[in-house]
């Protein structure tokens, strides 16, 4: 396993390059959620099908926007509540803006799921290369990896790195889908809690 700094794989990420990710909560095969290509490579990567939508990694709740989801006052005020931190959230991606750009994230459901983590290496990351799509590290029908040795055991040269250290093995992330503006219904338990008041 080739040894990369965190400036390379800012690089490399940024260049369109994919890779695998320790990130807040398990490892991931992670690239730019902006650049369709990259998405792909992705998908053909991981053999993930085409209709199951990601999971992108955000460093600002504002940065949901760019995606089409309409952010209320009231929808900020909830988010932040559970971010950051190791719960993602579904969100209705709104017709009228960037549903066309992003179909092919969300692949016709009109909605995509973020997360906000509190990573602070993570987040450096995210901010100095944007929002980047993180499925687990596996392929199709395999578990995820624990470490990146299991990781570049699944995927060798399929990827341009391998980086960072879970501190223990990872667990998913809590998902919920929003319902309205100031609650969610839980679709996947997993490490991060949602206060008891948010939940239907």
């Amino acid at each position: 396993m080739t040894t990369v700094t965190q400036e390379n794989v800012v690089h490399i990420l940024k260049q369109g390059g994919v890779g695998v990710l320790a990130t807040d909560t398990i490892y991931g095969v992670v690239g730019t959620a902006i650049n369709k290509n990259t998405v792909g490579r992705i998908q053909d990567v991981k053999e993930r099908p085409l209709d199951k939508p990601f999971i992108i990694l955000i460093n600002s709740l504002e940065e949901v926007e760019l995606f089409g989801v309409v952010l209320t006052d009231e929808l900020k005020k909830t988010l932040k509540r559970v971010w950051p931190g190791r719960v993602s959230v579904i969100l209705p991606v709104s017709p009228s803006a960037g549903f066309r750009k992003y179909f092919y994230l969300h692949q016709g459901k009109r909605e995509l799921a973020f997360r906000l983590p509190k990573s602070a290496g993570l987040r450096t990351v995210l901010r100095r290369v944007g929002p980047l799509v993180a499925p687990s590290a596996n392929p199709l029908g395999k578990k995820p990896a624990e470490t990146l040795a299991e990781a570049e055991a699944y995927f060798g040269d399929a990827v341009d790195f391998y980086y960072g250290k879970l501190a223990k093995a990872g667990t998913h992330s809590t998902l919920v889908r929003l319902v309205d503006d100031d609650s969610f219904e839980i679709i996947r338990a997993g490490a991060g809690k949602i206060p008891k008041d948010l939940l239907l």
